[in-house]
């Protein structure tokens, strides 16, 4: 298990410090807590969103996101798993409403932006409905490893948008060396088409850095563009 959890994409140098959180007395492995829990953990105790939110990965997205607000004239986005912020400093978004679970992150985003009046940040607990132009999902699909919470996470996502939706994430049911980790890969591609039919792919854009072997290098994300019909 130890093993498994070194060599998963994202997980970096904290997987060590939260794993030995994740052990009993006798030293014998806990249950997995859920994927809410681990990372509420991960951010208490100092860790941050991941090799995919820093450096080029950052840089990558941003371009690709930038460039789409930009051509659509795109005025309000809604994110839902906004992150420790780091990859909102490269975006350029004219309004924009951030949520995730993590007291810790939204309370970091907030110190963060807090002379940015075009960026607010909320729990998911406190959504009410709110809805934007686009809707962005960024490295979290591939973390909602229970069903019931992946279910409820894309309607979601999806019931939030009134015209377009980006998701940046695997796009396989392939799970073989994650179980019982906090990765678990998803065909969501096909979870779309079968339940949300009024909602097309427009766009496939492949990872610039895919991944080969070494999360610091590559990344098993790529974009999917989504619009209302």
């Amino acid at each position: 298990m130890k093993a498994t959890i070194k060599r998963i994409p994202v997980l970096g140098d904290i997987a060590g410090h939260i794993y030995s959180k994740l052990v009993t007395s006798k030293k014998r492995i806990k249950p997995f807590p859920g994927s809410g829990e681990y990372w509420r953990l991960r951010y208490s105790i100092g860790g941050n969103s991941g090799v995919g939110s820093y450096g080029k990965f950052a840089e990558f997205k941003a371009e690709v996101l930038n460039a789409f607000v930009a051509t659509h004239d795109t005025r309000s986005i809604i994110e839902f798993g906004c992150g420790d912020g780091n990859q909102l400093r490269f975006v350029n978004f004219p309004n924009y409403l951030g949520f995730d679970i993590s007291e810790t992150v939204v309370s970091r985003c907030r110190n963060l932006f807090v002379a940015d009046k075009t960026k607010s940040f909320r729990l998911m607990c406190e959504y009410a409905g709110e809805k934007a132009d686009l809707v962005l999902s960024l490295d979290v699909i591939y973390h909602l490893v229970e069903d019931e919470v992946f279910e409820q996470y894309m309607r979601t996502l999806f019931g939030a948008s009134d015209q377009y939706v980006i998701i940046y994430s695997s796009n396989s049911d392939d799970n073989r060396g994650y179980e019982g980790t906090y990765v678990r890969h998803r065909n969501f591609s096909k979870w779309i088409q079968e339940r949300l039919p009024h909602w097309r792919l427009t766009e496939y854009i492949p990872n610039r850095y895919p991944y080969r072997g070494d999360y610091r290098h590559g990344s098993f994300a790529d974009f999917f563009v989504y619009q209302k019909v």
